[in-house]
């Protein structure tokens, strides 16, 4: 078991955001609540997979929904709505484990990003519970179905949910986690776009097989990568790439962008015009909460499962979707994706046909790694 100091959480919750390939939320929101919990006596304990008892209870606790703000015309359906004084998470996890008629162990992430890991984490510290080093996703992703939980049919019912005006809703006998993120999604819509859930309640033996072991210490070398490359002066996104084992595909200068919330999602893109060695090219990416496919030059160079990831060059941070604007300096950093998404059913989840492509996969670091 370790226990996680602030600075080990920060870099965790940097990583996680540069993981996040521009979803997962905002970092501030997720060192919010880990200031929070520290503010209040609690602690971070982390355990990895092997570590946890084979019969011991963990859960999904996550926040999803559109990661851009609710158009103006939009927030006076709620205004006559009451609002609850505690995050939502900690009502769906108190619920839950009522419902249950026992404690949870502790949590497990369901993706990598600055606010949604930083959920799991603070449910988990208020509690009194573990952190597991692990999560179903390596990154962050658009939708429930996008998990090894799904790749490997394991049930997200029941899922309990709760939204910052105190609603609680409780799902049992949902088919699958596709038909889940229908309903969590609609849910979601009409919470303001915004949603605590709860989900995968299992065993530790009985999920283990599912989860992507080591990811919050992937995170956490990624975090301690980039802060030392920031007090060195040194390039950030090529530490970033090298640290996870990826490239600095583009740079450039955002000359548009647009976004826009539909669905319980935000859509939008980004075109940067080349700059360096990259004079004269293009660079879009299209998003979907999360940047899904990069464009050179109008044809397709990268998709999911791999990991599009946008670093803010002024900067050094790493650009959360929709925070960008044209005149904004940026390199393309790709990443490897999960092995457990370069399967067959980890593509036919959440590879090319998932955003309209009629191709295979093709990373552009297996064709780096030929030359």
């Amino acid at each position: 078991m370790r226990l996680l100091t602030r600075e080990d959480l920060h870099d965790i919750l940097t990583g996680c955001t540069i993981l996040g390939t521009g979803g997962g939320g905002d970092m501030a929101e997720g060192i919010g609540l880990i200031d929070d919990a520290l503010a209040r006596g609690r602690t971070f304990k982390m355990v990895t997979l092997d570590e946890a008892p084979p019969d011991a209870l963990i859960c999904t606790p996550y926040m999803l929904g559109a990661i851009s703000p609710l158009p103006p015309d939009e927030e006076g359906k709620y205004a006559r709505l009451p609002r609850i004084d505690a995050p939502a998470i900690l009502l769906a996890y108190a619920r839950f484990q009522e419902y249950l008629g026992q404690e949870f162990y502790g949590t497990v992430c369901c993706e990598l990003g600055g606010s949604n890991t930083a959920v799991a984490f603070y449910a988990a510290a208020m509690s009194g519970h573990m952190i597991v080093d692990a999560d179903p996703a390596g990154r962050a992703v658009p939708e429930i179905t996008h998990s090894t939980y799904y790749i490997n049919d394991l049930p997200a019912a029941p899922i309990v949910l709760a939204n910052e005006f105190g609603e609680v809703m409780l799902l049992e006998n949902i088919q699958d986690d596709l038909r889940a993120e229908t309903i969590v999604r609609a849910l979601s819509i009409v919470s303001r776009n915004d949603i605590a859930a709860i989900d995968h309640a299992l065993a530790v033996e009985s999920i283990r097989h599912a989860l992507i072991p080591g990811t919050i210490t992937l995170a956490q070398t990624m975090g301690r990568a980039h802060r030392e490359a920031q007090a060195a002066g040194v390039d950030v996104a090529e530490a970033v790439a090298q640290t996870g084992g990826g490239s600095v595909m583009f740079r450039g200068e955002i000359s548009a962008c647009d976004w826009r919330t539909e669905e319980g999602f935000t859509l939008g893109s980004v075109t940067i015009a080349g700059s360096g060695t990259d004079r004269n090219q293009t660079y879009r990416i299209d998003q979907k909460n999360e940047n899904l496919v990069g464009w050179l030059n109008d044809a397709v160079h990268a998709t999911i499962p791999d990991l599009i990831c946008l670093i803010d060059t002024d900067k050094g941070m790493p650009v959360t979707n929709p925070d960008f604007s044209k005149g904004m300096r940026v390199a393309v950093v790709i990443l490897p994706a999960p092995a457990q998404f370069t399967t067959a059913r980890g593509l036919a989840a959440f590879g090319p046909a998932y955003v309209g492509l009629d191709q295979p996969f093709t990373s552009p670091l297996m064709t780096l790694a030929k030359q």
